[in-house]
């Protein structure tokens, strides 16, 4: 897993509360048995129109957001089912951090394991923040997770709390088996011991 410290990078405002994992990820490309071209279907319903063009009022197929690594979004972001196929298709994407009032449950848990940071912000400020974004016209702002704080392009920080837990396994880049086999001595001495 890609560790998360610090990133610099263009955001994209997403004003839509109740993003649902559907439409992070439709079910009919969760066939694949791995996480690879996932990105390239990321919200494919509001990306694309039936006919596949891309539809020029979606955010990210703007010009100055095509390389988003920042989506700043609405209230209930990740809902609906458990898929962790939507965490894959937004880092596939190259999307490397969320900010938005709240999170699905399972999504939270899924952003975590797979090096997606999340940030929780109230309404107002995650509204500020889109509303600045697209009057600075995308300039990139900084996330720095070891000093827990937003740098936007006008020079104001912000601050955000992540659980002490996350912030030091997407530092540290640990998923699940990561984490594991920093054991791996007292693992083995268990072994030998049964």
């Amino acid at each position: 897993m890609q560790k998360f410290v610090r990133v610099h990078a263009v955001a994209a405002p997403l004003p839509l509360a109740n993003v649902d994992t559907d439409m992070i990820i439709p079910a009919r490309f969760m066939k694949a048995l791995t996480r690879d071209g996932l990105g390239a279907h990321l919200f494919e319903e509001l990306r694309f129109a039936p006919d596949g063009g891309e539809r020029d009022d979606f955010i990210l197929n703007r010009p100055a957001c095509r390389t988003a690594q920042i989506l700043i979004a609405d209230r209930n972001f990740g809902c609906g089912s458990s898929r962790e196929h939507a965490v894959w298709a937004l880092t596939g994407f190259g999307i490397r951090c969320v900010i938005a009032p709240s999170f699905g449950d399972i999504f939270a848990s899924n952003a975590r394991k797979n090096g997606l940071l999340l940030i929780r912000l109230p309404d107002a400020v995650c509204d500020r923040l889109r509303r600045e974004t697209e009057l600075a016209q995308f300039a990139p702002i900084g996330i720095d997770l070891e000093a827990q704080h937003i740098a936007l392009a006008s020079g104001e920080t912000i601050a955000f709390a992540v659980d002490a837990d996350d912030r030091r396994i997407l530092m540290q880049g640990l998923d699940d088996i990561g984490r594991t086999l920093r054991h791996t001595d007292a693992i083995a001495r268990f072994e030998a011991a049964a």
